[in-house]
């Protein structure tokens, strides 16, 4: 087998046992020692930038060769390490000039863009179309499709700006969101019991909301079909969205991402038909410990807007709520966590590719969603602003009153116990305040 593929192989194989770790141990099992330090060890393994060069299997990249061939315990210059890292970028120069120019060019920054590169390398350099290799480098490859998702330019142009033909624009920016998708899709993962214990504190912290665990929202991504590759006329073009359901931390991280859903369902049938929905209901997760707050058990929970119903794990805003009153506040807290979820929502639009209709096929739209959601967290790990936004009005990434609620009223979807749970937490809120 050649040392590219298998090079991607491994790495590919290495990114699926975290996968499967997920699966086979409950959250809990991360308390104990063994599989704790297990699923640490395997974490930071993936997160590595060297994780191409920590098998002695992987073969040697051009930009790694220079930094070997140095006498060896020799240390690296300033000039050593300024010559490895214009070498690695040149490439890129004629898109992104200077290290500034990495944030509005690829939304993100050029260390982060350095580190990305040497994590994805093996699995980028392999996968070429059967009988036509194509002889670039994976920076190049990663510039190319991260140019297309963060200014959402045509393929003519990308390839126009990056001198190669249109057919490897498209390969590469495709390519790049298969990987991200299937081999990193677990930087989209519902936190731990124990993770989620501090995702509950820093809630709490800002609202008053005692073992809340995120905020669900769910937005559209509007795509037009196009006819022979050229947009029809007005009249004959035909327009579509994709539902994309969210839940998110303080920080606008994402948890959790559902997205496939044809546009025009509502909100709650859409949550309904989602594993996340099952997983809980089942008690698969948000399944901790209760908390008591004046006398009711507070099991944890998601807040929603008022598209979704009132569930015992799913806490909405009030009704004709009277000012002053305990539940006018709750729904101040509830409307500050639903901030944090259009602030991801508004991010995600940032994305060129995903702030107009998206011009193609529905599931090339929603691999393009997935990985701008990926890159999204990954930013935020790195504590890499470049792609977050913040707007003073965010009410105009909510969706929620538009999107079809379903005709009932309060009553017909309350519980007992999600009712006594909301009363109890509108009065902790009402003494937080």
């Amino acid at each position: 087998m050649e040392s590219k593929k298998l090079a991607a192989l491994l790495s590919s194989l290495v990114s699926e046992l975290l996968v499967l770790v997920l699966l086979l141990f409950p959250s809990d099992s991360y308390n104990s020692n063994s599989h704790g330090i297990l699923f640490r060890i395997i974490r930071h393994y993936l997160s590595c930038q060297e994780l191409a060069t920590s098998l002695s299997l992987f073969p040697i990249s051009k930009k790694r060769k220079r930094a070997q061939l140095r006498e060896a315990g020799s240390e690296p210059t300033h000039e050593d390490r300024d010559l490895e890292r214009g070498s690695r970028l040149g490439e890129l120069s004629r898109v992104a000039p200077n290290p500034d120019s990495f944030k509005t060019t690829f939304r993100m920054r050029s260390s982060t863009f350095e580190w990305l590169s040497g994590l994805l390398e093996p699995l980028l350099e392999c996968r070429d179309p059967i009988g036509t290799p194509i002889n670039l480098s994976s920076e190049l490859r990663l510039g190319i499709g991260l140019f297309r998702l963060a200014t959402g330019s045509s393929y003519t142009e990308i390839a126009g700006r990056f001198g190669v033909t249109e057919s490897v624009t498209r390969f590469c920016a495709k390519q790049l969101c298969r990987v991200l998708c299937t081999n990193f899709r677990f930087w989209i993962a519902f936190p731990t019991s124990t993770e989620l214990e501090l995702v509950s504190k820093d809630i709490e912290g800002l609202t008053g909301l005692p073992n809340c665990c995120g905020v669900i929202d769910c937005t559209r991504f509007n795509i037009v079909k196009r006819n022979d590759c050229k947009l029809a006329s007005d009249d004959e073009v035909q327009d579509d969205s994709i539902a994309v359901q969210i839940v998110v931390d303080s920080s606008s991280r994402i948890l959790s991402i559902v997205a496939g859903f044809r546009g025009d369902k509502n909100d709650s049938r859409i949550l309904k038909s989602t594993t996340l929905c099952h997983d809980i209901e089942g008690r698969r997760l948000l399944n901790a410990t209760p908390v008591i707050v004046n006398g009711v058990a507070i099991d944890q929970y998601l807040i929603g807007d008022g598209g979704y119903p009132l569930l015992p794990w799913l806490m909405v805003p009030f009704v004709d709520v009277v000012p002053g009153s305990c539940e006018e506040k709750f729904n101040a807290a509830n409307n500050l966590m639903h901030v944090f979820a259009l602030r991801t929502i508004a991010s995600l639009k940032n994305w060129g590719v995903l702030n107009k209709p998206v011009e193609e096929e529905f599931k090339t739209a929603v691999a393009f969603i997935g990985a701008c959601s990926i890159l999204h967290n990954v930013l935020l790990m790195r504590e890499d602003d470049s792609a977050l936004i913040d707007v003073e009005d965010y009410s105009l990434y909510d969706q929620g009153s538009q999107f079809y609620k379903d005709a009932m009223t309060e009553e017909n979807l309350t519980e007992k116990k999600a009712s006594d749970t909301r009363r109890a937490l509108a009065t902790r809120v009402a003494e937080f305040s």
